[in-house]
């Protein structure tokens, strides 16, 4: 074994040592000839030639796999050039995390889990999805617009009648109100003098609130006109209405045999 010393300058008391390996071989190393850069590295070559060279590394991938863990699965093509990494799971239905692996979530304790069937859903107390009922946890419809037939209407509203709409069938003659014309409009025309009659709610029970438009299109006047059953004005006068040609008079019943007429033409 053998040392090199290197004595400081005049002001300095220190020493600095290279000391060689304890070897029964012979190793020369060769200094560089000139100085290297800021950051540079004195390097071997094998041989004991030194030479300052920058400091960094490299590498080459020479090929590529996937490990199955957590949940995951996954295959590689072109392992050992450009490398592209498809992940899978046997996993199914919904899928949940624990910030390490991936796992199948549990119905009801993981998320809310919807009954089977076509029903409205509700939340039940437990935090659940359930069926609601009709009825119960929500007001049913009574009905449905019908599918027309011959250019009208059917079961226009919940009770199933047709209250809603022209009657389509114009008048010229004497008529009597039925049920079914709650909400529409009577058309009188191609006739003379005509008379509408009102029923009493003992022969016909029109709901409180039934409206009837009439329209006379007759060259004569029109009288709406009911045994038993009382037109009141707006100025108060009550008795038979007289509806004047081409005039047309909104018929609404406020009490049990007692309605309102009232309307341009209405006397």
């Amino acid at each position: 074994m053998s040392k090199i010393k290197l004595q400081g300058n005049a002001s300095g008391t220190g020493t600095t040592t290279f000391q060689s390996a304890n070897t029964s071989s012979n190793t020369t190393f060769t200094l560089p000839g000139t100085d290297g850069t800021n950051g540079q590295v004195l390097t071997t070559d094998g041989s004991g030639n030194l030479t300052f060279s920058s400091a960094g590394g490299s590498g080459t991938v020479t090929t590529v796999s996937v490990v199955s863990a957590n949940g995951l699965a996954g295959s590689v093509t072109n392992a050992s050039t450009t490398p592209a990494i498809t992940l899978s799971t046997s996993i199914t239905g919904v899928l949940k995390g624990n910030g390490t692996a991936i796992s199948a979530a549990t119905a009801g304790t993981d998320y809310l889990a919807p009954p089977s069937g076509t029903a409205i859903l509700k939340a039940n107390s437990g935090g659940a999805l359930a069926n609601a009922t009709a009825g119960t946890d929500y007001v049913a419809p009574g009905g449905a617009l019908g599918t027309p037939s011959s250019g009208t209407l059917s079961s226009c509203t919940v009770d199933g009648t047709n209250g809603v709409g022209y009657i389509n069938a114009p008048q010229s003659t004497n008529t009597t109100l039925a049920l079914t014309d709650q909400g529409k409009h009577v058309y009188f025309t191609g006739g003379s003098t005509a008379t509408l009659t009102v029923p009493t709610n003992a022969s016909v029970a029109f709901p409180i609130g039934t409206t009837i438009l009439v329209v006379n299109n007759n060259s004569g006047n029109l009288t709406i006109s009911g045994a038993g059953v009382t037109f009141q004005l707006a100025n108060g006068a009550t008795g038979n209405r007289t509806v004047a040609t081409k005039g047309l008079a909104t018929c609404l019943k406020v009490d049990t045999n007692t309605w309102y007429v009232s309307g341009a033409g209405v006397t």
